[in-house]
């Protein structure tokens, strides 16, 4: 159990750049970055070397990173461990919650976020966006009342983030409410929605929603 705010890190991602952005809002952050790599078999390597409090992972990285997680998992138990991926879906994050992680976060999560989102996971909290959750209930629960039809014509225009966004709103969430639940910035969301209002040909939300209710 960590007793302090500051907490270790490895992380693998094979997309430098990213790699690079998310390391430094990481340590702005207060984390110590114990080591970083671009492969699913450094990251166990560096796991077991450095016992790290979280392995951040890639999952379709050289090596695949959810065979990482299932060795790091197995290996160095006391390592929680969170995925960081452009992945939605089901099958990726089954799979990923199989092999042990404790969080599932999208790569258009504002980076500044992470380390309270490693945080939460070292609680005893979900690292995870609220619409992912939902899907995790509905494994369980079986299908649930949703305001949009997913096989629309409309919903299949757009992307999961752009679906689950809509969604979202359409429940009376402000914009503020969506960006904290799906971990992203305010002015991310409004991006969706920019671009559900484009593809849908219509110049409001309420329009868009009409059209997403298949009314």
């Amino acid at each position: 159990m960590v007793t302090t705010d500051r907490i270790s890190v490895v992380m693998a991602d094979d997309h430098q750049p990213l790699r690079a952005r998310i390391r430094f809002a990481l340590e702005e952050g207060g984390c110590d970055v114990r080591g970083e790599t671009a492969s699913a078999d450094e990251a166990v390597r560096l796991a077991i070397e450095h016992q790290p409090d979280v392995a951040l992972l890639d999952i379709h990285m050289p090596g695949n990173g959810i065979h990482a997680a299932q060795q790091i998992s197995r290996d160095v138990p006391g390592t929680a461990i969170v995925m960081l991926t452009q992945s939605t879906e089901d099958e990726d994050l089954f799979d990923s919650l199989r092999a042990g992680a404790s969080g599932y976060l999208l790569k258009d999560t504002d980076p500044t976020l992470l380390p309270d989102a490693l945080r939460s996971v070292l609680r005893g909290e979900a690292a995870m966006p609220a619409t992912l959750v939902t899907r995790i209930l509905d494994e369980f629960r079986g299908p649930t009342k949703r305001r949009f039809m997913r096989k629309s014509a409309a919903v299949s225009k757009l992307s999961a983030r752009e679906w689950e966004v809509m969604e979202m709103l359409s429940q009376g969430l402000s914009t503020e409410d969506v960006s904290k639940r799906l971990f992203v910035s305010p002015t991310t969301v409004r991006v969706h929605v920019s671009a559900v209002l484009r593809k849908l040909s219509v110049s409001d939300r309420e329009s868009a929603f009409r059209l997403l209710r298949d009314e």
